[in-house]
């Protein structure tokens, strides 16, 4: 049992030391996971990803009932969520007409246009897909969670969902492609 595991457990049993000591040991992978996400995003976001690591840390770990982790490869799966979750109740507040609507919040420092390389991607859209193909196929949108939002390889998403590494490869073609269908006729993700 990892380091990271053995916290992960004396925070199930209420230890309120262990999310201290947990926060050091896991930020750099989360800051990696969501620096991975505003990649994968639109320019023109108002978070930053260390706002995105402290919200989704302290989702997970500052709460009255303490989560249940399975070990690490959990707790990063949980991670990445609580960031889809973050991102996507961000993006909604962004499109509301209190949140500005239409408008579109420019950085002065930057006026000069980027090009647009056609990597952005509209996390609405896919959460709206993601959520078709949940329906429909639970276990592929989970390993689209595991795999695109939480950053896992094949072996760790297989090892989280107890499935073999060849089932996972075949959930992760086949999600890809329903939700490029889905989204965009093809083209993105």
């Amino acid at each position: 049992m990892n380091h990271v595991t053995r916290i992960l457990s004396a925070i199930q049993r209420g230890d309120g030391q262990a999310p201290a000591e947990l926060l050091p040991l896991v930020y750099q992978e989360l800051r990696e996971l969501a620096a991975q996400r505003f990649r994968e995003e639109k320019p023109g976001h108002s978070m930053q990803a260390t706002a995105l690591v402290h919200e989704a840390y302290l989702r997970l770990v500052d709460r009255d009932q303490p989560q249940q982790f399975n070990g690490r490869g959990h707790f990063f799966a949980a991670a990445a969520e609580a960031m889809r979750r973050i991102l996507i109740e961000d993006a909604r507040r962004k499109q509301s007409l209190k949140g500005g609507g239409e408008w579109q919040r420019i950085d002065a420092m930057a006026i000069e246009p980027a090009a647009d390389d056609g990597t952005s991607l509209d996390l609405l859209a896919l959460d709206e897909a993601l959520k078709k193909l949940e329906a429909d196929e639970p276990r592929k949108a989970e390993v689209v969670k595991l795999r695109f939002f939480g950053g896992l390889t094949n072996d760790e998403a297989a090892e989280v969902l107890g499935v073999s590494r060849a089932t996972v490869e075949n959930d992760w073609a086949y999600a890809r492609a329903w939700l490029r269908i889905r989204i965009d006729g093809g083209s993105g993700i």
